[in-house]
């Protein structure tokens, strides 16, 4: 626990920057990619079968979500949920044949235990997460996630919030943008960036997203043995500070953890290292029994796993996937099995007799 807090909170405290006063908390959102990123490798790792039911937290396109119903008919049950209105709406046409068997939620998940014992849940054999942005937003939110278009800086998953990519870039000072975007988007040159975009807003200000690539562009120039734009870890950066995404995750892998049936599983696809290491280092301490650090003679802390590694090392696209669709170059997923904590104790207590 203490290493995973470690990460999390150098992360915040490095981040701890002087924000607008209006910047309201925020709360987490995971969205699916919507073309479905390991879509035959999540099947796989949770195996949904007849009758069971299923959670999937971040619905984007619905692909994941099709794809498990038709799996658990006839009378298993999936519990989606997404934050994004218009993503609930398009799924919930793409869902309209199975629903008996499915419930959608608009709100994240990070209330999934309200809506889970609301709409007559009670346990789960496998559960998805997904922390990808959906294509779909990419394309047609019009709030500036993508630097492909000229759009608005905005990059709030919710309009009901407050703070906006462009409160940050115009009212942060420059060591607080350069926390923030080599902290929250491992940018290398985050000092100059955040140096010529504080010389910039003398100027005029920066309120759309052309006008931010252009600067980034400026100070980085183009690579040319490699097709990804320069702007992509500042605006990573940004979209996680704007939605403080990091904020919750702990919390919502308890949840999840806490929500499935003994040999339940837990899937969760991240894109990028920050979220795969907070992920990793969950994972690792949930499923080991002691987390005491190594100088103390015997265990004091208590601790039990309460879940087992299903894969040491994440899965990874396939070569085919990697070539039809190249947003999931840097997925990875994760998957853990729920342990029957029951089941282990009695078997000790049997030992010990």
């Amino acid at each position: 626990m203490k290493k995973l807090g470690n990460i999390i909170m150098r992360l915040h405290k490095k981040t701890q920057i002087t924000s607008p006063k209006n910047s309201a908390s925020w709360e987490f959102k995971f969205m699916t990619v919507h073309d479905s990123v390991l879509l035959n490798e999540v099947l796989e790792s949770l195996n949904p079968d007849a009758n069971q039911d299923f959670i999937d937290g971040t619905l984007g396109g619905g692909g994941h979500a099709e794809e498990i119903l038709k799996r658990i008919l006839p009378n298993g049950r999936l519990l989606g949920l997404d934050w994004d209105k218009d993503a609930v709406e398009r799924v919930q046409v793409r869902l309209k044949k199975y629903d008996n068997n499915v419930v959608l939620i608009n709100d994240s998940y990070i209330r999934i235990k309200k809506h889970v014992y609301e709409n007559g849940f009670s346990s789960f054999d496998g559960i998805l997460l997904d922390l990808g942005l959906s294509l779909d937003q990419l394309k047609a939110s019009g709030r500036g996630f993508t630097f492909q278009q000229d759009e608005p800086l905005d990059m709030r998953y919710s309009v009901d919030n407050e703070l906006t990519a462009a409160e940050i870039v115009n009212s942060y000072s420059q060591t607080s943008l350069e926390t923030l975007f080599r902290e929250y988007g491992e940018e290398g040159q985050a000092g100059a960036i955040a140096k010529a975009i504080v010389t910039k807003r003398k100027e005029e200000t920066i309120d759309r997203t052309v006008q931010l690539v252009d600067l980034i562009k400026e100070v980085k120039g183009m690579n040319p043995w490699t097709r990804t734009n320069p702007a992509t870890k500042v605006f990573q950066a940004l979209r996680i500070a704007v939605n403080q995404e990091f904020d919750n995750i702990q919390s919502v892998i308890t949840d999840a953890i806490e929500l499935l049936n003994p040999g339940g599983r837990l899937a969760i696809i991240t894109f990028h290292s920050l979220e795969d290491r907070i992920v990793k280092e969950y994972f690792k301490m949930e499923s080991t029994s002691c987390i005491c650090p190594k100088e103390l003679p015997q265990c004091v802390c208590l601790h039990k796993a309460r879940v087992k590694l299903v894969n040491r090392k994440p899965i990874t696209p396939s070569d085919k996937e990697l070539q039809d669709n190249r947003r999931s170059r840097s997925a990875k997923l994760r998957v853990v099995e729920k342990l029957d904590v029951m089941k282990l104790q009695n078997v000790t207590n049997n030992y010990k007799k």
